[in-house]
């Protein structure tokens, strides 16, 4: 079976996980602020019948229920050469750390590449399991989440993460 999704009930609501082949390729939330367009997730399967997908939900539930750390599934996201370098570098944030746009740019060699690092983790098409949550505005401000702050508050606090400024989000 080729690309195919599965609409999969979360403690922070549905997530639909796009998985083409053996890989996941997306996990987008309802109002995703890069959601691509949705006659590419190809069709609508259960994600029982589909052992990748059984993986997902089952390690998507794990996490946020906080009896997981870090995901254990192939990926293969699409996106530029930039894109995936900043990709690979969420991936090296630490379960209850953050850093910022600037530290990443910094680690890339450029502080002024910031806006670009910015604009990388925001079309990062593997919300939760490439962890963008843990990026943060300068000074530890919450910042935004293509999943909503609601969302990204809940995870940072999951992680034991208190971010700045989140008395604003309720």
């Amino acid at each position: 079976m080729s690309t195919r999704h599965a609409v999969v009930g979360t403690l922070i609501g549905d997530v639909t996980v796009v998985a083409d082949g053996d890989a996941v390729v997306g996990l987008y939330f309802p109002q995703h602020w890069t959601n691509p367009d949705r006659t590419a997730f190809g069709p609508q399967v259960d994600p029982d019948d589909d052992a990748l997908l059984t993986r997902v939900r089952l390690q998507l539930g794990e996490y946020l229920a906080g009896e997981r750390q870090s995901f254990d599934l192939p990926t293969a996201a699409s996106g530029s050469a930039f894109e995936h370098r900043v990709w690979e570098m969420l991936e090296q944030i630490p379960y209850g750390e953050t850093t910022s746009y600037g530290e990443i740019a910094e680690s890339l060699g450029d502080r002024n590449l910031a806006r670009m690092v910015g604009r990388a983790v925001g079309h990062n098409p593997l919300s939760v399991v490439v962890p963008c949550h843990r990026v943060v505005g300068k000074d530890g401000k919450l910042t935004g989440y293509a999943g909503g702050l609601e969302r990204k508050h809940f995870l940072l606090d999951l992680e034991g993460l208190a971010p700045v400024g989140a008395d604003r989000l309720f």
